[in-house]
Protein backbone atom coordinates (compact mmCIF):
# COMPACT_ATOMS: atom_id res chain seq x y z
CA UNK A 1 0.00 0.00 0.00
CA UNK A 2 1.30 3.77 -1.37
CA UNK A 3 0.97 6.50 1.00
CA UNK A 4 0.50 10.28 -0.68
CA UNK A 5 0.75 13.00 1.37
CA UNK A 6 -0.64 16.34 1.19
CA UNK A 7 0.84 19.77 1.47
CA UNK A 8 2.77 19.14 4.24
CA UNK A 9 3.50 23.12 4.46
CA UNK A 10 -0.13 24.26 4.04
CA UNK A 11 -0.97 21.29 6.73
CA UNK A 12 1.86 23.00 8.92
CA UNK A 13 0.24 26.31 9.09
CA UNK A 14 -3.34 25.53 9.49
CA UNK A 15 -2.38 23.27 12.69
CA UNK A 16 -0.93 26.63 14.22
CA UNK A 17 -4.90 27.55 14.48
CA UNK A 18 -6.36 24.66 16.96
CA UNK A 19 -2.42 24.50 18.83
CA UNK A 20 -3.40 28.54 20.02
CA UNK A 21 -7.31 27.77 19.81
CA UNK A 22 -5.60 25.13 22.45
CA UNK A 23 -4.76 27.38 24.98
CA UNK A 24 -8.32 28.92 25.68
CA UNK A 25 -8.82 26.54 28.51
CA UNK A 26 -5.69 27.79 30.34
CA UNK A 27 -6.23 31.39 29.59
CA UNK A 28 -9.73 31.37 30.69
CA UNK A 29 -9.67 30.02 33.77
CA UNK A 30 -6.52 31.41 35.22
CA UNK A 31 -7.04 35.10 33.54
CA UNK A 32 -10.62 35.78 32.40
CA UNK A 33 -13.71 37.25 35.01
CA UNK A 34 -16.32 34.06 35.84
CA UNK A 35 -19.71 33.54 33.74
CA UNK A 36 -18.87 36.26 30.93
CA UNK A 37 -18.63 33.57 28.18
CA UNK A 38 -20.74 35.78 25.17
CA UNK A 39 -17.89 38.77 26.63
CA UNK A 40 -15.50 36.33 25.55
CA UNK A 41 -16.66 35.58 22.88
CA UNK A 42 -17.12 39.28 21.70
CA UNK A 43 -13.99 40.00 22.36
CA UNK A 44 -12.49 37.34 21.09
CA UNK A 45 -13.69 37.70 17.41
CA UNK A 46 -14.76 41.74 17.16
CA UNK A 47 -11.02 43.33 17.81
CA UNK A 48 -9.33 41.30 15.27
CA UNK A 49 -11.99 41.34 13.05
CA UNK A 50 -12.09 45.20 13.02
CA UNK A 51 -7.80 45.46 12.34
CA UNK A 52 -7.88 43.37 9.48
CA UNK A 53 -11.06 45.22 7.79
CA UNK A 54 -9.37 48.28 8.78
CA UNK A 55 -6.16 46.97 6.71
CA UNK A 56 -8.00 45.05 3.87
CA UNK A 57 -10.29 48.18 3.59
CA UNK A 58 -12.73 46.01 1.61
CA UNK A 59 -16.56 45.24 2.44
CA UNK A 60 -18.80 42.51 1.44
CA UNK A 61 -20.80 42.56 -1.97
CA UNK A 62 -24.16 41.13 -3.25
CA UNK A 63 -24.45 37.53 -1.87
CA UNK A 64 -20.97 37.99 0.17
CA UNK A 65 -23.54 39.81 2.92
CA UNK A 66 -25.32 37.07 3.96
CA UNK A 67 -22.88 34.64 2.91
CA UNK A 68 -20.75 36.03 5.36
CA UNK A 69 -22.86 36.53 8.40
CA UNK A 70 -23.77 32.84 7.86
CA UNK A 71 -20.30 31.61 8.22
CA UNK A 72 -19.26 34.35 10.90
CA UNK A 73 -22.44 32.79 13.27
CA UNK A 74 -21.10 29.35 12.67
CA UNK A 75 -17.24 29.40 12.90
CA UNK A 76 -17.06 32.37 15.05
CA UNK A 77 -19.83 33.89 16.61
CA UNK A 78 -21.91 30.66 17.30
CA UNK A 79 -19.27 27.83 18.33
CA UNK A 80 -17.16 30.72 20.19
CA UNK A 81 -19.97 30.98 22.11
CA UNK A 82 -21.20 27.67 22.70
CA UNK A 83 -17.51 26.40 23.47
CA UNK A 84 -17.72 29.08 25.99
CA UNK A 85 -20.24 28.25 27.77
CA UNK A 86 -19.28 24.49 28.03
CA UNK A 87 -16.09 25.12 29.11
CA UNK A 88 -18.17 27.43 32.00
CA UNK A 89 -20.69 24.47 32.72
CA UNK A 90 -18.37 21.12 31.96
CA UNK A 91 -14.87 19.67 33.12
CA UNK A 92 -12.91 20.81 30.25
CA UNK A 93 -12.37 16.63 29.36
CA UNK A 94 -15.75 16.53 29.13
CA UNK A 95 -16.55 19.20 26.75
CA UNK A 96 -13.46 18.40 24.11
CA UNK A 97 -14.64 14.46 23.75
CA UNK A 98 -17.59 16.10 22.54
CA UNK A 99 -16.36 18.19 20.64
CA UNK A 100 -13.34 15.62 19.70
CA UNK A 101 -16.49 14.53 16.67
CA UNK A 102 -16.32 16.98 14.90
CA UNK A 103 -14.10 15.25 11.90
CA UNK A 104 -16.87 12.40 11.74
CA UNK A 105 -19.50 15.27 11.63
CA UNK A 106 -17.39 17.05 8.78
CA UNK A 107 -17.38 13.79 6.98
CA UNK A 108 -21.29 13.70 6.89
CA UNK A 109 -21.86 16.95 5.79
CA UNK A 110 -18.97 16.69 3.15
CA UNK A 111 -20.58 13.93 1.57
CA UNK A 112 -23.96 15.80 1.44
CA UNK A 113 -22.72 18.84 0.67
CA UNK A 114 -19.82 18.49 -1.32
CA UNK A 115 -20.08 15.39 -2.86
CA UNK A 116 -16.46 14.45 -1.36
CA UNK A 117 -16.89 10.66 -0.06
CA UNK A 118 -15.42 9.91 3.41
CA UNK A 119 -12.65 7.38 3.32
CA UNK A 120 -12.75 4.09 5.63
CA UNK A 121 -9.27 5.26 6.64
CA UNK A 122 -10.27 8.84 7.39
CA UNK A 123 -13.25 7.49 9.40
CA UNK A 124 -11.46 5.02 11.11
CA UNK A 125 -9.11 7.36 12.07
CA UNK A 126 -12.03 9.66 13.27
CA UNK A 127 -13.06 7.03 15.64
CA UNK A 128 -9.78 6.24 17.08
CA UNK A 129 -9.88 10.59 17.38
CA UNK A 130 -12.51 10.24 19.80
CA UNK A 131 -11.23 7.17 21.74
CA UNK A 132 -7.69 9.39 22.36
CA UNK A 133 -9.26 12.12 23.79
CA UNK A 134 -11.82 10.69 25.76
CA UNK A 135 -8.80 8.54 27.56
CA UNK A 136 -6.37 11.90 27.57
CA UNK A 137 -8.73 14.36 28.82
CA UNK A 138 -11.79 12.22 30.99
CA UNK A 139 -11.49 11.83 34.40
CA UNK A 140 -13.16 8.91 36.64
CA UNK A 141 -15.00 12.32 38.66
CA UNK A 142 -16.32 13.86 35.44
CA UNK A 143 -19.63 15.72 35.66
CA UNK A 144 -22.20 15.75 32.67
CA UNK A 145 -24.43 19.09 33.07
CA UNK A 146 -27.06 18.43 30.21
CA UNK A 147 -27.03 22.17 28.89
CA UNK A 148 -22.75 21.95 28.87
CA UNK A 149 -23.03 18.87 26.73
CA UNK A 150 -26.00 20.22 24.85
CA UNK A 151 -23.37 23.55 23.91
CA UNK A 152 -20.45 21.33 23.79
CA UNK A 153 -22.21 19.12 20.45
CA UNK A 154 -23.86 22.24 19.43
CA UNK A 155 -20.49 23.78 19.02
CA UNK A 156 -19.18 20.99 17.14
CA UNK A 157 -21.88 21.07 14.40
CA UNK A 158 -21.66 24.62 14.01
CA UNK A 159 -18.12 24.71 13.62
CA UNK A 160 -18.39 21.27 11.24
CA UNK A 161 -20.96 23.04 9.31
CA UNK A 162 -18.66 26.21 9.14
CA UNK A 163 -15.91 23.86 7.82
CA UNK A 164 -17.74 22.61 5.02
CA UNK A 165 -19.75 25.96 4.13
CA UNK A 166 -16.73 27.97 3.61
CA UNK A 167 -14.70 25.14 1.48
CA UNK A 168 -18.23 24.77 -0.94
CA UNK A 169 -18.18 28.48 -1.15
CA UNK A 170 -14.81 29.22 -1.52
CA UNK A 171 -13.31 32.38 -1.60
CA UNK A 172 -15.06 35.55 -3.81
CA UNK A 173 -12.49 36.62 -6.98
CA UNK A 174 -9.99 39.23 -6.13
CA UNK A 175 -10.34 39.20 -2.31
CA UNK A 176 -7.94 38.77 -0.12
CA UNK A 177 -7.08 36.43 3.25
CA UNK A 178 -7.34 39.49 5.43
CA UNK A 179 -10.61 40.35 3.92
CA UNK A 180 -12.61 37.28 3.95
CA UNK A 181 -11.38 36.75 7.44
CA UNK A 182 -12.36 40.00 8.91
CA UNK A 183 -15.84 39.47 7.27
CA UNK A 184 -16.39 36.93 9.63
CA UNK A 185 -14.30 37.94 12.76
CA UNK A 186 -16.42 41.19 12.84
CA UNK A 187 -19.70 39.65 12.04
CA UNK A 188 -19.28 36.87 14.45
CA UNK A 189 -18.78 39.70 17.08
CA UNK A 190 -21.30 42.57 16.35
CA UNK A 191 -24.26 39.99 16.04
CA UNK A 192 -23.60 38.73 19.43
CA UNK A 193 -23.09 42.36 21.04
CA UNK A 194 -26.76 42.53 21.54
CA UNK A 195 -26.56 39.13 23.72
CA UNK A 196 -23.70 40.66 26.29
CA UNK A 197 -25.96 43.15 27.10
CA UNK A 198 -29.11 41.21 27.43
CA UNK A 199 -27.48 38.18 29.90
CA UNK A 200 -24.57 39.52 30.96
CA UNK A 201 -24.81 42.84 32.72
CA UNK A 202 -23.52 44.39 34.77
CA UNK A 203 -20.14 43.81 32.49
CA UNK A 204 -17.37 42.58 34.78
CA UNK A 205 -14.50 45.03 35.39
CA UNK A 206 -11.12 43.82 33.83
CA UNK A 207 -7.78 43.97 35.74
CA UNK A 208 -4.67 43.70 33.95
CA UNK A 209 -4.62 39.67 33.85
CA UNK A 210 -7.94 39.55 31.95
CA UNK A 211 -6.99 42.56 29.69
CA UNK A 212 -4.17 40.11 28.68
CA UNK A 213 -5.95 37.25 28.61
CA UNK A 214 -8.27 38.59 26.18
CA UNK A 215 -5.63 40.58 24.19
CA UNK A 216 -4.39 36.88 23.45
CA UNK A 217 -7.52 35.77 22.83
CA UNK A 218 -8.32 38.41 20.08
CA UNK A 219 -4.75 38.48 18.39
CA UNK A 220 -3.78 35.13 18.24
CA UNK A 221 -6.83 33.24 18.94
CA UNK A 222 -8.72 35.26 16.80
CA UNK A 223 -7.33 37.54 13.95
CA UNK A 224 -3.77 34.96 13.68
CA UNK A 225 -5.58 31.50 13.84
CA UNK A 226 -8.60 31.65 11.92
CA UNK A 227 -6.52 33.56 9.30
CA UNK A 228 -4.30 30.49 8.82
CA UNK A 229 -7.17 27.95 9.02
CA UNK A 230 -9.49 29.82 6.40
CA UNK A 231 -5.99 29.44 4.08
CA UNK A 232 -5.94 26.18 5.32
CA UNK A 233 -9.56 25.06 4.77
CA UNK A 234 -8.45 26.88 0.91
CA UNK A 235 -6.06 24.58 0.35
CA UNK A 236 -6.59 20.97 1.95
CA UNK A 237 -9.59 18.42 2.11
CA UNK A 238 -12.15 19.30 4.41
CA UNK A 239 -12.04 15.67 6.06
CA UNK A 240 -8.15 15.83 6.76
CA UNK A 241 -8.06 19.38 7.79
CA UNK A 242 -11.01 18.77 10.62
CA UNK A 243 -8.72 16.18 12.15
CA UNK A 244 -6.33 19.35 13.57
CA UNK A 245 -9.02 20.60 15.31
CA UNK A 246 -8.13 17.11 17.75
CA UNK A 247 -4.83 19.43 18.62
CA UNK A 248 -6.46 21.78 20.69
CA UNK A 249 -7.03 19.30 23.96
CA UNK A 250 -3.61 17.97 23.25
CA UNK A 251 -2.54 21.57 23.77
CA UNK A 252 -4.41 21.81 26.69
CA UNK A 253 -3.61 19.06 28.14
CA UNK A 254 0.32 19.65 27.52
CA UNK A 255 -0.14 22.81 29.11
CA UNK A 256 -1.93 21.41 32.06
CA UNK A 257 1.08 19.32 32.63
CA UNK A 258 3.71 21.75 31.94
CA UNK A 259 2.00 25.17 33.41
CA UNK A 260 -0.16 23.88 36.34
CA UNK A 261 1.95 20.37 37.43
CA UNK A 262 -1.54 18.54 36.46
CA UNK A 263 0.10 14.96 36.27
CA UNK A 264 -0.31 12.48 33.48
CA UNK A 265 -1.52 8.50 34.05
CA UNK A 266 -0.31 5.86 31.99
CA UNK A 267 -4.08 5.79 29.89
CA UNK A 268 -3.65 9.72 29.13
CA UNK A 269 -0.77 8.74 28.17
CA UNK A 270 -1.93 6.52 25.68
CA UNK A 271 -4.40 8.32 24.81
CA UNK A 272 -1.92 11.72 23.91
CA UNK A 273 0.17 8.89 21.34
CA UNK A 274 -3.27 7.78 19.77
CA UNK A 275 -4.74 11.24 19.18
CA UNK A 276 -1.42 12.78 17.63
CA UNK A 277 -1.54 9.15 15.63
CA UNK A 278 -5.14 10.19 14.57
CA UNK A 279 -4.56 13.48 13.36
CA UNK A 280 -1.08 12.60 11.22
CA UNK A 281 -2.68 9.54 9.56
CA UNK A 282 -5.49 11.55 8.91
CA UNK A 283 -3.35 13.92 6.63
CA UNK A 284 -2.39 10.83 4.19
CA UNK A 285 -4.57 8.40 2.31
CA UNK A 286 -3.85 5.06 1.48
CA UNK A 287 -3.65 4.37 -2.37
CA UNK A 288 -2.99 0.88 -3.85
CA UNK A 289 -0.07 0.55 -6.94
CA UNK A 290 -1.63 -0.24 -10.39
CA UNK A 291 0.35 -2.87 -11.60
CA UNK A 292 0.31 -3.68 -15.34
CA UNK A 293 -1.06 -7.00 -16.21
Amino acid sequence: MNFSGLNRGAVALAAIAPCVWGTTYLVTTEFLPPDAPLLSCVLRALPGGLVLLAIARCLPHGEWWWRSLILGLLNIGIFNALLFVAAYRLPGGVAATVTSTQPLLVAGLALLLLHERPTGWRLGWGAAGVAGVSLLVLRGNATFDLVGILAAAGAAVSMATGIVLTRRWGRPERVGLLAFTSWQLTAGGLLFIPLVLVFERPLPSLDGAAIGGYTWLAVMGGLVAYALWFQGLSRLPVTAVSFLVLLSPVVATALGWLVLDQPLTALQTLGFVVALASILAAQLHPSRRRTAA
